[in-house]
């Protein structure tokens, strides 16, 4: 059911088109070309949650000749030092992602709530929280994050705050952007003549019917914050070495581009194929189920 409730009477039977509407974005996420993004994003949140189930090797100590080719034994080769890459990209997972999921919290978070309240009070406040808006987006999204981990201190969790600050404009606008579409709808102003309070519209009826959108950008943000988190990682702004933190990883393997590919190219696309995969996620729900 959409978020018309069942007290005004307007509210739609559970097999109604506005029904299956507002199911259709889960549902997408269970068709067929969508195994292989959902897979890669299973395998990620498991290296994140248990690596231990993954490698028995360790991250940080010596188990190899440095600089060995990928093989049978370390299948993503070894780095400068002798550790095995394979077991620094898999641990390097917790890092990179966690810091990911709580940098489009912030974003999330904090966006939604600037969003939600300019769309639904209007008036001075709407003209007070665009404005702020409209200066975050004036602000390159890596200058700024710079600024904010400069500002915090270096380290993962600081790298990630400082990349959800960028993403709150986002949010707020799309948010914004939603709340309004809804409110304007006749369902709102049924609810209204129903009886219904301000907030026990906004929260029963025009926040339930804005957020898909909302969700689906916190889905493309995922990549887009593990991208920029490794970013700040590459520059040294991130996790200190040795932790494993995939950002670090390829700025470590840098220096050895022309004799030891692997130790940029493999935590390279590991990153490559993680963003695509939340990418894939996204364009379903927001699409609805649509091709």
């Amino acid at each position: 059911m959409t978020a018309v409730e069942t007290a005004t009477g307007l509210g739609p039977a559970s097999g109604s088109p506005s029904a299956v509407r507002s199911a259709a974005p889960w549902r997408a996420l269970l068709r067929p070309g969508l195994i292989v993004p959902l897979l890669v994003l299973l395998i990620a949140l498991a290296w994140a949650v248990a690596p231990g189930l993954f490698t028995s090797q360790s991250p940080t100590e010596t188990v190899a000749p440095a600089l060995q080719a990928p093989s049978a034994e370390h299948w993503f080769g070894t780095d400068a030092t002798g550790r095995d890459l394979f077991s620094r990209v898999v641990h390097g997972a917790s890092q990179s992602i966690s810091a990911a999921l709580l940098a489009v919290f912030v974003g999330f978070a904090f966006g939604t709530l600037i969003g939600v309240s300019a769309g639904a009070v209007g008036g001075w406040i709407d003209d007070v929280f665009m404005r702020l808006v409209e200066v975050l987006l004036a602000i390159p999204t890596l200058l700024l994050s710079l600024s904010v981990v400069i500002l915090l201190g270096f380290g993962t969790a600081n790298a990630a705050i400082a990349v959800g600050v960028t993403s709150v404009a986002v949010f707020a606008r799309l948010s914004r952007s939603q709340v309004m579409s809804v409110r304007a709808s006749e369902f709102v102003e049924a609810a209204y003549g129903s009886g219904g309070t301000f907030f026990s519209v906004l929260r029963r009826h025009v926040i339930p019917n804005s957020l898909t959108p909302v969700i689906a950008l916190a889905a493309l943000q995922l990549g887009s914050a593990i991208l920029q988190i490794s970013t700040l990682g590459f520059l040294g702004y991130g996790a200190p070495p040795p932790t494993p933190e995939w950002g670090l990883l390829i700025a470590e393997g840098r220096n050895y581009v022309a004799t030891a590919w692997w130790l940029t190219t493999l935590p390279g696309l590991v990153v490559v194929l993680i963003v695509v995969a939340t990418n894939r996620l996204s364009q379903a729900i927001s699409s609805g189920g649509r091709s």
